[in-house]
């Protein structure tokens, strides 16, 4: 076994939302991590214990990371059975132990994730009742083990879930506003979004505020588990609590100071209610400013920086009403935000092309089960054209203001 820093090198796979697979990637390498592979939805890497506590304390883009036990394939149910109680589950946990299997089956010997689950408790059980007369219990809402279980076609891959609760559960979101955005989603976003982490942040309609308190974090390199006291890896029997202190000690000496403004504006009263119950519980009241103010009235600080977004798509609002919302947007960029990026996701793809502004780029990212598109405006002082005509160049012929999305 490889070994570093007297520790054994361990494979791992970081679970994502569609879309963020590279900036979980990225994440995970600027934490040490190798051998970092792209799947869809996860990132599989390796590193130590360091990395694994590390990653879950740290990415802002991760759901779960995982530490795969076993790997086999299939023919039919028994086979599952069979070999899920060959593993030597004894190991890892005992008798008075709390386990939870979660399963994801895409594979035609078995029609129900459920059915798996079942089927693989039986196993681990069995095993346990034969070799000790005893069994350990299953606890679905808090367990001890997370045991995490992929099937596609024949192969079963095994897993232990390090992080306990998903990881968008960062322990600061006290209220919710209507149709909030995934912590992880927000910040994924922001990630992408390019912002320089050193100009002004502005949400024009900020619900309950997570773009915000994501904004805050990235810029302070406040760690995304800052508010959270529980992972799954703390009741493993190899938990090395000395190591623990020292990966949150590394990373809150990475705390930096931010000189700029991160401002927020909604036209709900009671989104904004929502918003400043959760800065208070992240510790950010002094860092983010609040206005109750339609968007349409909001001005942003002069200097530039980048304005993100999550407007209301149409599963929310009236339609002859969502195409006004969007032109009034496009119009507020266009009149109130030059200097800045600006960036909006929408599952309202119709609805994203009022705006009347031509992406400089564009993502397909998830919110929920929502396909949305995740465009970036870049809102130049002066126009381009006027820019180009000063001899910077000539007009790309992609560049002339047509309006495809």
């Amino acid at each position: 076994m490889s070994m570093h820093d007297g520790y054994p090198i361990i494979k791992m796979l970081a679970k994502s939302p569609a879309g963020l697979e590279e900036t979980l990637a990225q994440e995970l390498e600027e934490l040490g991590a190798t051998n970092i592979e792209l799947l869809n939805r996860a990132v599989a890497f390796e590193g130590t214990k360091r990395e694994l506590y590390a990653a879950n304390y740290q990415c802002r883009t991760a759901l779960r990371i995982l530490v795969p036990i076993a790997h086999f394939t299939i023919l039919n149910e028994q086979d599952l059975y069979t070999k899920m109680k060959a593993i030597r589950w004894e190991n890892y946990f005992g008798n008075s132990h709390t386990i939870s299997i979660d399963s994801t089956v895409a594979t035609s010997l078995f029609t129900h994730s459920h059915f798996v689950s079942l089927r693989a408790k039986d196993a681990i059980v069995d095993r346990f009742r034969e070799k000790t007369g005893e069994r350990p219990s299953v606890n679905i809402e808090n367990p001890d083990f997370r045991i995490n279980m992929h099937i596609y076609k024949d192969e079963v891959d095994v897993s232990f879930d390090s992080s306990g609760a998903s990881l968008h559960k960062r322990g600061y979101h006290v209220s919710n506003a209507e149709a909030p955005l995934s912590e992880v989603l927000a910040a994924g976003m922001i990630l992408l979004s390019g912002w320089d982490r050193q100009s002004n942040f502005i949400d024009p309609m900020c619900g309950s505020g997570t773009l915000l308190i994501e904004a805050a974090m990235i810029a302070m390199n406040i760690p995304a588990g800052q508010h959270r006291d529980e992972y799954g890896f703390m009741r493993w029997k190899d938990f090395d609590q000395d190591l623990w202190e020292e990966v949150k000690n590394d990373a809150h000496e990475q705390q930096r100071d931010f000189e700029y403004k991160i401002i927020g504006s909604d036209i709900s009263e009671r989104n904004l209610k929502a918003a400043v119950a959760n800065l208070r519980q992240a510790g950010l009241t002094d860092m983010i400013e609040l206005k109750v103010s339609p968007f349409q009235e909001m001005t942003p600080p002069a200097g530039g920086g980048t304005m993100i977004t999550n407007p209301p798509y149409g599963e929310r609002i009236e339609v002859e009403d969502i195409i006004g919302l969007y032109q009034d947007l496009g119009d507020a960029l266009k009149q109130k935000y030059k200097g800045y990026k600006a960036w909006v996701i929408s599952s309202d793809f119709m609805a994203l092309k009022k705006i009347g502004l031509k992406p400089m780029k564009k993502y397909i990212l998830f919110n929920g089960q929502l396909e949305c598109r995740y465009a970036g405006f870049d809102l130049y002082e002066g126009s381009k054209r006027a820019r180009y005509q000063q001899g910077e160049g000539t007009i790309p012929a992609d560049e002339t203001g047509e309006k495809d999305l």
